[in-house]
């Protein structure tokens, strides 16, 4: 089986805009994109197959049917989602709740574990991540209050730099912003503080409650959690290691071998074009390698992201 082509689904959101269009040309359905649902089979977002035997099958299908494609893997759902969010306005300041919180409160919805790699920022641009409370009483007490300058944690942020963001995190994403996002495959999330911004004349509903519930406190900045595990491909670097995925970055220029020993793996192409064994690829590709690809030629100058779920395969 060779490589696994996708089409992505586009959101248009509050505080979308238009690179999507500019930067990656896709077809976008308006200057208010907001995200790219790149490879994804959550029913809010299910990608389409492109080309091949599987064309026109959504990606939910073909977990569902063909699961020798991702080595027999367990789950009764495709377990990640990868996105491109290009934020022109800030997003809402927001939490996410863990597995067992989002199973209870969610209708037995994964929770939100994320990653994000910053693929381009203005200059001087900050990310929220974090906040400075020291308990429960403190952190209740910020909200109330509406203190959010004293309670928010930014922090600048620059093209390529790499953010852990683990449930009970309060996080925002702010304009000027582009960034491929890899998470478990969940749409969850609580809304903290909106900016008092008017979706057709309404404020967007808040989850203070549950919000409070789930924030971790205090803020503990996350690294990666598990040990680095080899690879065979050397011009990968590993971006992180948790218990729901890995992450890798890749960069090409000239020829090199991709070996592909885990389950599957997915590639997002965020730079440049070239080839995987005989099939082109570029800048706004995004694909899953199923399980056996195994070893193939590559060549070009590019860059990816990939990344897959812990369980590797070595035979």
């Amino acid at each position: 089986m060779g490589i696994i082509f996708l089409e992505p689904v586009f959101k248009q959101m509050i505080w979308g805009g238009s690179r999507l269009k500019t930067v990656f040309g896709y077809d976008i359905p308006g200057n208010d994109t907001g995200e790219c649902w790149a490879i994804s089979a959550h029913p809010n977002g299910d990608c389409l197959i492109k080309s091949g035997g599987y064309a026109g099958m959504t990606l939910s299908a073909l977990w569902e049917n063909h699961r020798e494609l991702f080595g027999n893997a367990q789950g009764a759902v495709f377990p990640l989602l990868t996105k491109i969010i290009d934020a022109k306005e800030d997003l809402s300041i927001q939490v996410h709740p863990d597995d067992a919180y989002a199973k209870q409160h969610e209708n037995g919805s994964f929770g939100k574990t994320e990653c994000w790699y910053v693929l381009d920022c203005d200059e001087n641009a900050t990310i929220i991540i974090g906040h400075h409370a020291q308990s429960k009483e403190e952190l209740k007490n910020m909200i109330d209050k509406q203190k959010w300058k004293d309670l928010i944690r930014e922090v600048p942020v620059r093209k390529g730099d790499f953010f852990q963001i683990t449930p009970g995190c309060i996080h925002a994403i702010k304009g000027g912003t582009l960034i491929l996002e890899t998470q478990q495959n969940s749409d969850i999330t609580y809304r903290l503080y909106d900016y008092d911004r008017l979706s057709n004349g309404k404020k967007r509903e808040l989850h203070i409650e549950k919000s409070i519930d789930v924030i971790e406190v205090p803020y503990q900045e996350k690294k990666s959690s598990g040990a680095p595990l080899a690879t065979p491909n050397h011009w990968f670097k590993e971006l992180i290691n948790c218990d729901h995925y890995i992450v890798w970055k890749g960069t090409v220029d000239g020829e090199t071998v991709l070996t592909q020993d885990r389950l599957f793996m997915l590639v997002s192409v965020i730079e440049g074009s070239g080839y995987i064994g005989q099939e082109p690829i570029k800048m706004g590709d995004h694909f899953i390698l199923p399980f056996g690809y195994g070893e193939q030629p590559v060549k070009g100058k590019f860059t990816v992201i990939c990344s897959s779920v812990q369980q590797a395969v070595y035979s």
